[in-house]
């Protein structure tokens, strides 16, 4: 093989390696909104399943405590909002 023939192999496949660059770069200027949007949901569904498992499978349970049902549940006789600690009077410094 003489030395012309290994440069035009190298040439031929220098431009088939920039025609590939530039043919992906096209695609994903042409697609980057359609791309952004993939990701985006991708990463959406991905937070919302971890914070899912996170917080015991929904918004009512796990580390979120249940909501009040507006009934008094305190038995008679036990501390109300009024009963707690004196406010400290003076500085302690």
């Amino acid at each position: 093989m003489n030395c012309q023939k290994v440069i035009n192999v190298l040439a031929v496949a220098s431009a088939a390696v920039s025609l590939a660059v530039v043919g992906t770069a096209g695609y994903v200027f042409l697609n980057k909104d359609a791309i952004v949007d993939g990701v985006k949901a991708q990463v959406m569904e991905a937070v919302t399943g971890s914070l899912g498992s996170v917080l015991g499978g929904g918004l009512g349970g796990g580390l979120v405590p249940e909501l009040p049902t507006g009934s008094n549940d305190l038995p008679d006789g036990q501390a109300s909002v009024g009963d707690g600690l004196p406010i400290p009077s003076g500085i302690p410094f």
